[in-house]
């Protein structure tokens, strides 16, 4: 599974060697993503690399070339259609929450979407598609708001009682207060579990266990995609 990042990148790369023969520059990957630094193309890049999408070509210039695309641009490609491939992510493109997230209950257990794994540790990418839907206690869920699950990858947050592979039920919201434990999205395509506060213009994504540090950020890079609800763990 891609992330929208992650496809939007490929479909770029694509694009322009079938226009130019040679990959887009790094800085030309970062201002069509609309991208900070290279640095998150480097780490696009690498994901792209270990999916075996692409492969890095030493002694040449614009080292990348296309292994293969997932079915979804093969298919837009060979059909040579000109609407844009919309993944389904967390912030931003995703279909209103009524249609993708809302749980469907059936005697007391409640279907939701499971989005993917999110990061308690170092961010991740965002997430991009539903890869399945888990079965959770209806009543862990507040009636009439939309809900997804997502598995936690790390250890940030330990000391809340949410440990590596647990899998986390998100109330899905744009707004937190101060204490909550949410999924925030960092820059526009990282994702990772911490609790939230505001200092004035700033907010801290503090980590729950020592060893991590807590990340201060101007408002303006953090969104809040959801509020943590619940917890199930599997043995």
């Amino acid at each position: 599974m891609l992330t929208k990042k992650q496809l939007d990148l490929l479909e770029f790369i694509h694009r322009r060697m079938q226009k130019d023969g040679v990959p887009p520059s790094f800085d030309e990957m970062k201002d069509e993503l609309d991208l900070r630094s290279k640095s998150g193309i480097h780490r696009l890049i690498t994901a792209l690399e270990e999916r075996g999408f692409i492969r890095r070509l030493a002694h040449k210039a614009r080292a990348l070339d296309i292994v293969k695309l997932p079915n979804a641009l093969e298919q837009k490609f060979s059909t040579g259609a000109k609407s844009g491939f919309a993944p389904r992510v967390i912030e931003g493109d995703r279909v209103d929450p009524p249609a993708r997230a809302q749980a469907v209950e059936t005697r007391g257990v409640s279907e939701l979407p499971m989005m993917g794994r999110i990061a308690a540790g170092t961010p991740i990418e965002a997430l991009a598609e539903i890869s399945h839907h888990v079965s959770v206690p209806a009543s862990m869920l507040a009636a009439g708001r939309a809900h997804y699950a997502l598995e936690v990858k790390g250890d940030s947050m330990i000391e809340a009682g949410i440990n590596d592979g647990d899998m986390v039920i998100i109330e899905e919201r744009n707004s937190a207060e101060n204490g909550d434990i949410v999924v925030a999205l960092v820059e526009g395509y990282e994702a990772t579990l911490k609790r939230f506060r505001r200092k004035g213009n700033m907010i801290a994504l503090e980590a729950a266990n020592t060893a991590y540090e807590t990340r201060v950020l101007p408002e303006g890079q953090v969104k809040v995609q959801g509020r943590l609800v619940g917890l199930v763990r599997v043995y």
